[in-house]
Parts: C-alpha cells; structure tokens; sequence
C-alpha cells in the first residue's frame, strides 16, 4: 500500500517537472529557433539562444556567425547553403539549414502592357458534329480527344500552328486514312487514331475539333531586373477562355498598351480594365514561361514608370509584415500612378 503512494508521488512529481521544464525560458528559446533561415547578401538574421548554447558554422564562408551570450547573428556573405549546429557541452542540439540567396534588386513596374501568347501546339478549345452524308458525327470527340488538350504533332510532323493542320487533315481525309495524333494532357502525354471525316456541305475533311493557337490580352507590369532585363508581369497564370486551364506557352511577346476606360465592379462580379493595344504595336519584350505567378520573360528595352524608376531590395515572404502599402497602376490613358 505505502509503496502505490509512493510511486503515485514520484509521477505526480516528475509530471510537474516535465511541465515546469516545457515552460522554462531555454526550452522556449530552443523551440522558437528556427529549422530553416532564408536571407539576402548583406542581411542578419538574429534569433535569441540559451547561454550555454554555442553556436558554429563549420567550413563555410557564405554566413558569418557572432554570438553575445543570448543571441545569435547570422549574417548572410554570399550566396550558397550552409549549416549552423547548436551544441551544449560540445554536443549538437539543434541543426539550422541556412540559405543565402543573391541580393536582388528591381524596378517596380506599373505600365500597362499587351500579351501576345503563342501556344505549344494547337489547343483544343471545342467539340463539332461534322455533317456527312451518313449522319452527324465528331471524329474527334469519338476518339477520345478533351477539351483543354495540346496537340502536339500528327503523324509525326510537329504542329506549331492552325494552318499546320488542315493540309495534313486533307491528304489523309482524300486516302481515307487515320491520323495519328500525339497530344499533351495535364494527365501526361498520349496518343490517338482520328479518321478525318468529309463534310457533304463544302466538300472538305473535318476532325470535329475547334483549336486555337494564340492568345492575347492585357495586364501590368510588376517588376524588371535593370541588370539581366528580366521582368516579371500580370501575378497570375493566363488561362483560355474557353477552357479555363493554363496555356502552355510557346513563345510570345509584350508590348505597351493605353487604358481606354474602367468598368467598375460590383457585388459577386470584377471590375475590370479595357485597353488597347498601342499603335505601333513595338515589341518591348518577349514570354518565356506562364505561371501561377504570371508570365516571365527578357525585356529588349528599358521602360520607366515616371514614379519609382531606382532599383529597390526585394522582401522575402517571411519579411512581409501587414501595414500600409501602394500600388503602381495605370488607370487613363497611359500615366502610372501610385495609389494606397
């Protein structure tokens, strides 16, 4: 009996102890640093530590370390991954992943610009019945062909544009022989038999697809690199309309465009900009990639806001605090200006 006591005793002890230690002051310093820390050339990084606690950097010459008894310093020299080891009484505790990132300095944006996107391919947008002598029937839809499909190549020959199809669709429709379509799909890429099939109203081989292989559109700039001229622009992947996925881009260009007019939004619908594009239609750059993020490319020329036109630090997202902010936009005409 004394010895059930007993040990109920010793666990309510240890109980409270395990307890008192989660609340103690190093415990909460060590679960406050960091695992991983991400910085810029130049800047510090400081995170408080127990006294004890000895802190190193082992063979590495893109962090500094400094350490004053409670806190740490990490100060970021060039641009590479290291690692910190936090040890007590010569052993490690706690390891921190430190990431040097280069330090990058752009032009804010604010200019409104025209998108001119050319697709991988030929993009699916569509199903139609051709009209036959036998019936109506769609060719592609029967074989399997979806709406927000790419195709790539027919019969071997790759498809860059519209006018690639028909001529390929024609000589195989004439022979009445299959086509061999390989087509990229969010799934992955595969591949389908498609018999073209001749419509009895003008005479000439169908698919029963609509396809598109372009887009255009308008947008803003965000930001351009004045050392590598490279921008980024829009915040936002373009999508078809018709199909409402991404396009896969193959190439395209920018210019600049003049905003005509706002249509304002209302409860449950966008307001949105009506541009056009501007009259000499000069090509101020080109898109390499359209991402969640917006599109991405190379400028061939500088371009100015008029507002922010010096190079200022980039903030990474653990660095971005809520307070106030300004947006550079274009909302007449072609003047950006700044609004809260």
């Amino acid at each position: 009996m004394k010895s059930m006591i007993f040990r109920k005793i010793i666990g309510g002890i240890l109980l409270v102890s395990l307890f008192a230690i989660g609340f103690s002051k190093p415990v909460q310093q060590y679960f406050q640093i960091p695992d991983t820390v991400s910085m810029l050339e130049g800047q510090t990084v400081n995170f408080e530590k127990a006294s004890p606690v000895m802190a190193h950097a082992y063979k590495d010459e893109s962090i500094a370390v400094k350490e004053d008894g409670k806190t740490v310093s990490l100060s970021g020299v060039k641009t590479g991954k290291s690692e910190v080891f936090l040890e007590y009484a010569g052993l490690p505790i706690k390891k921190v992943d430190v990431n040097v990132l280069k330090d990058l300095r752009v032009i804010p944006g604010g200019q409104s610009i025209g998108v001119k996107l050319n697709t991988v391919g030929v993009l699916v947008v569509g199903h139609h019945q051709v009209n036959t002598v036998e019936g109506k029937f769609s060719p592609g839809e029967s074989a399997g062909v979806l709406v927000g499909d790419v195709i790539t190549k027919i019969n071997g020959k790759e498809i860059e544009k519209m006018s690639d199809v028909s001529p390929i669709v024609q000589k195989a429709g004439e022979k009445g022989e299959e086509l061999d379509l390989e087509i990229k799909r969010e799934s992955g890429k595969l591949t389908a038999k498609i018999k073209p099939l001749k419509d009895k109203r003008d005479g000439s081989f169908k698919l029963g697809l609509y396809i598109r292989d372009s887009a255009a559109g308008i947008g803003t700039m965000t930001f351009y690199d004045p050392k590598t001229m490279r921008y980024g622009a829009l915040g936002h992947v373009i999508s078809d309309m018709d199909t409402k996925k991404p396009i896969i881009v193959e190439d395209g260009q920018i210019v600049l465009s003049t905003v005509t007019s706002i249509e304002k939004g209302s409860h449950g619908e966008p307001g949105e900009k009506l541009a056009r594009f501007s009259s000499d239609e000069e090509v101020i750059g080109n898109i390499l990639r359209n991402s969640p993020f917006g599109i991405f490319g190379e400028l061939t020329q500088k371009i100015t806001n008029g507002k922010m036109d010096q190079p200022m630090p980039i903030a990474l997202s653990h660095q971005v605090k809520e307070g106030p902010a300004q947006i550079l936009t274009v909302v007449d005409n072609d003047e950006v200006k700044l609004f809260d």
